[in-house]
């Protein structure tokens, strides 16, 4: 009897424990996601009265690049939730819904633009002030994308000049800056030529154009310092690799965050 009494206490005892673990991991991700850097990020400025449509082969995060947001508040303001599918023909706001709150929508489908037309890539520019707000670190150790002497430099405010340019020679490797997932391969941004997007976390992205030849896929994971393409002059004058980051869909100053040479 008092064999089988303990037995019982244990199981209630053991029950007890695991209730409390329960808990207690529940607790915690509640904590995590409500401190969240979603949550303290500035917005990304909208474009009140602008939409985009979707073409054939766009993701969303090609899009918000080629817009100067960031994807997330793209997302919001069109009531998409990951993995982030779109659709040709679909037209998406550059503002949120209302004209106030992002994430208020409640109908992705909103009036086209007037011609059928894919437009041209509308960056984003900073504010008059030609600063961004950006860390002084990413957290992560970044790589020089090419070998090469920098040709062009990043200038603030001038949507021509929105990363550096590495002069090289035709079929030069072009490697990954940092660890990531490839989110945009293609051909399909205007002045870019064949690009290749790297997302690395939820607020960094690198971007690499004017390739000659993309060799990794959207969706593929890759490391720091593994090539991903051939360097090229596609939509360029001369092979060189266009170089980008971008904070929170902002464009900063890559030299600011590459080792010194």
């Amino acid at each position: 009897m008092i064999k089988h009494g303990m037995t019982h206490f244990r199981i209630m005892l053991a029950a007890g424990i695991a209730v409390f673990l329960l808990a207690a991991c529940s607790s915690s991700v509640v904590r995590e996601t409500s401190s969240s850097s979603a949550s303290q990020r500035a917005v990304s400025k909208p474009k009140y009265g602008a939409t985009v449509r979707v073409g054939r082969g766009d993701t969303l995060y090609g899009l918000a690049f080629r817009n100067g947001v960031d994807f997330r508040d793209l997302a919001a303001w069109n009531n998409i939730g990951a993995p982030y599918t779109i659709y040709p023909g679909q037209s998406l706001r550059l503002y949120p819904s209302g004209g106030a709150k992002s994430g208020s929508g409640n109908n992705t489908r909103t009036p086209a633009t007037s011609t059928g037309a894919r437009p041209k890539p509308a960056v984003a520019t900073p504010a008059s002030t030609g600063k961004v707000a950006s860390p002084a670190s990413s957290g992560f150790a970044w790589r020089w994308p090419a070998d090469g002497a920098v040709a062009g430099r990043f200038v603030a405010g001038d949507a021509s000049k929105q990363g550096v340019d590495i002069g090289g020679s035709n079929g030069q490797a072009v490697r990954a800056a940092g660890d990531g997932v490839v989110v945009y391969s293609g051909g399909g941004l205007v002045g870019y030529g064949e690009l290749i997007i790297i997302k690395h976390n939820e607020s960094w992205l690198s971007a690499y154009g004017h390739n000659r030849k993309r060799l990794v896929n959207e969706g593929q994971n890759v490391k720091a310092g593994q090539q991903i393409a051939e360097m090229g002059r596609s939509g360029a004058a001369r092979d060189m690799l266009h170089f980008e980051i971008r904070y929170n869909g902002k464009p900063v100053d890559p030299l600011q965050y590459l080792p010194k040479r």
